[in-house]
């Protein structure tokens, strides 16, 4: 396992009034790691993710993201990192060049480097006939691998995921995680939010949140032993039946 974290967070914790959302969290992820974040609706793994995002203020603990605070240097961690919702991030109204185009430019980059990044990957995606046509016109799946590819177009240190795949088919969401698996490959540490368990096998290492507070952090094979189960959707169950609220 890779020694370097690129995301550290000791005692994080946001409070909304008398409600603890996230409960003194700790964790670290390694450098290239395709680290699972999962619970149930209401665990806090949102407002978490959040956090680490630079969106929102923690009410106590710390947490780094790609070497910077994410209390003190926020701007600094939204530089180093990409953001993809299950919503998506794209622009139905523009093409999906324009869209590559627009995103590069907020990020920084070049119209050169954009121009030929937007090329390379377009072919890559098996989108180059699809270069000037409206991201409306576009699949569900299309759609979804354009908005992966746009959330990592400027090499970030880290991306976020968000329940990317959901309302796709299983075909469509594998080869999802075959994007997935290239960014790792590249360095790039994959932070993602599933409610679908099978992808929660993909990943290196998994925490489970329940109630705002991580219940259990470990591989997937190292969970099921643990559990004595044989899939993670077992252990999963076994520990959102601890829950007892109902929404972050």
């Amino acid at each position: 396992m890779k020694d370097k974290y690129v995301i550290e967070a000791e005692g994080l914790t946001k409070q909304f009034g008398a409600f603890t959302a996230t409960d003194h969290i700790s964790f670290r992820v390694h450098e290239g790691e395709i680290f699972g974040f999962l619970g149930a609706n209401g665990a806090g793994k949102t407002t978490a993710m959040r956090m680490l995002c630079g969106l929102s203020r923690p009410s106590a603990g710390w947490a780094t993201v790609a070497g910077y605070d994410v209390c003190r240097q926020a701007e600094d961690v939204k530089k180093h990192i990409g953001y993809m919702s299950q919503k998506f991030a794209l622009y139905d109204d523009l093409t999906v060049f324009e869209n590559l185009r627009l995103f590069g430019g907020i990020y920084g980059m070049s119209a050169k480097t954009i121009r030929e990044k937007a090329e390379r990957l377009l072919g890559e995606l098996g989108l180059a006939a699809e270069r000037d046509a409206l991201v409306a016109s576009l699949p569900l799946g299309w759609k979804q691998k354009l908005a992966f590819s746009l959330s990592i177009f400027h090499d970030p240190k880290i991306v976020f995921l968000d329940e990317p795949t959901g309302g796709v088919d299983p075909i469509t969401r594998r080869q999802f995680w075959e994007l997935i698996y290239r960014a790792s490959d590249r360095g790039i540490t994959v932070f993602v939010t599933t409610h679908y368990m099978d992808e929660a096998e993909y990943c290196d290492r998994v925490s489970i949140m329940v109630d705002g507070k991580i219940e259990a952090l470990d591989t997937p094979a190292n969970l099921k032993r643990d559990f004595g189960v044989a899939t993670m959707y077992d252990v999963f169950l076994a520990l959102a039946r601890r829950a007892k609220r109902t929404s972050d």
